[in-house]
């Protein structure tokens, strides 16, 4: 029972909660006791067990005395281990920060959640500093991907710890953030759903910045109905009034240029079999130039990337004292590399930002984008342990196709559409402009069952 309750989904679990035939503390131990059996000691950094049977215990009681705060009553979750958590120091995948003083508080969106009667379970490992697309963590561990059936093999990052624990059955529920990627990125490579809201949906207060200007929040889960949920309770709603779009008619664009660049062939194909079965269901799918990947790409070349530069203002004192000789090598060597870019730099990226995102949402207008979440599958971890020169470029052609979202206000689903090399899954990703979430959101439940494959 331990395994089922960790895979089952938000709605499976509570049915069973509302319906009285699963009890809240029966499915914490259930979970711990899954967690304490799965090998993998890097997807958590601390578990809360106390915490979480206290709220289980008065979930349970709310549910039996017929009080029940809605369909995510006594759900387990995870945060990612930038969320503040009251009582505890915020790591930030760092042990830099482990000696910080503990939060007085628990994040907003911590206590927004609490609020609805979930469990907190636990804080999943992360890429340091949420400075990675890859999910490597020199302090912490690596956590593997559960998917992989030949050797260890990246979970994607930053948000590495919360795509394993929902991708391996230890939570039906993980949040994370995304700055370049690092909710969609681990959703693709483990076979999962990761949302990404649009920037600003949803209260920061409490979570460990990395780039202001990008930074934003999302789950991983099991469906887009699970994601839904979730993503009212973050709003401090009690229902979703998103209802499933019908696909028929329904407007996606697919870019020609930069997202297929380099894509791997199995990736390839497992997309184009997404893409045949929504044009089967009455989608219109049609290709479009998006000129402003081209230039996102030329603007970076030339004055460093917009995270880089925010990532080295957040950490500057630190590079500059002796933590930095305590924090991964390959963090410090790209955050380093924003104090290239200069304060007119910077102004030019911002002024570049909004003209960009303008031109784009005239372009597309009210319909959806569609490409692949990430161009491979994810690769294995001891090379790029090994090689820093592959660990950067692999990092970047990860990050490239999620980041182009970040940087024109997107939000995005990454849904399961088959597996690629190695028999690893692969992601699909749709997208939508900024404050789209509702439109994109309600096409995505009923695209999932389309674009999921049989095999994930």
């Amino acid at each position: 029972m331990a395994l089922s309750f960790g895979a089952m989904s938000i709605a499976q679990l509570s049915l069973l909660i509302q319906g009285g035939k699963a009890d809240p503390v029966a499915i914490a131990e259930a979970l711990f006791d899954r967690i304490d059996q799965y090998a993998d000691r890097a997807v958590f950094t601390v578990l809360l067990r106390e915490r979480a049977m206290q709220e289980a215990h008065a979930s349970s009681k709310r549910v039996r005395d017929g009080r029940s705060l809605g369909v995510l009553d006594g759900i387990p979750i995870a945060w990612k281990d930038l969320f503040d958590i009251e009582g505890m120091a915020t790591t930030a995948g760092s042990v830099v920060l482990a000696g910080n003083a503990p939060a007085k508080q628990d994040a907003a969106i911590v206590t927004t959640l609490k609020n609805a009667g979930m469990v907190a379970i636990g804080r999943t490992n992360m890429s340091e500093f949420a400075f990675s697309g890859l999910g490597i963590n020199p302090h912490y561990g690596t956590p593997e991907n559960p998917s992989s059936k030949d050797e260890p093999r990246i979970p994607g990052g930053s948000s590495s710890g919360a795509g394993v624990a929902v991708a391996a059955g230890l939570v039906p529920v993980a949040m994370g953030t995304d700055t370049g990627g690092s909710v969609r990125i681990p959703a693709a490579l483990n076979g999962i759903v990761g949302y990404k809201a649009t920037r600003g949906r949803y209260a920061m207060e409490g979570v460990y910045p990395l780039s202001t200007s990008l930074d934003s929040l999302g789950p991983l889960c099991r469906s887009v109905q699970d994601a839904v949920w979730i993503d009212a309770a973050m709003r401090g709603l009690t229902a979703s009034a998103i209802t499933r779009q019908p696909l028929r008619g329904v407007e996606i664009v697919i870019p020609g240029n930069v997202v297929f660049d380099g894509l791997g062939s199995g990736v390839a194909e497992a997309f184009e079999g997404g893409v045949a079965r929504l044009r089967a269901a009455g989608a219109n799918i049609s290709p479009i130039e998006i000129p402003a990947f081209d230039e996102i790409l030329a603007l970076m070349a030339k004055y460093g990337a917009l995270v880089t530069a925010e990532a080295f203002a957040l950490h500057r004192e630190r590079l500059a004292g002796q933590e930095a000789a305590r924090m991964d090598h390959r963090v410090v060597m790209r955050t380093r590399l924003g104090e290239k870019t200069s304060m007119p730099d910077y102004i030019t990226i911002l002024a570049a930002r909004a003209r960009l995102i303008a031109d784009v949402e005239r372009l597309v207008g009210n319909r959806l984008i569609a490409f692949p979440s990430v161009a491979h599958v994810a690769p294995p971890i001891a090379a790029l342990e090994r090689d820093d020169e592959l660990f950067i470029a692999t990092n970047g052609k990860t990050l490239r196709n999620t980041a182009l979202g970040n940087f024109l206000d997107w939000c995005g689903v990454s849904i399961p559409c088959g597996r690629g090399e190695a028999d690893m899954p692969v992601g699909f990703l749709l997208s939508a402009p900024a404050n789209r979430d509702e439109a994109l959101l309600a096409v995505s439940l009923s695209a999932e069952a389309v674009i999921r494959d049989d095999r994930i």
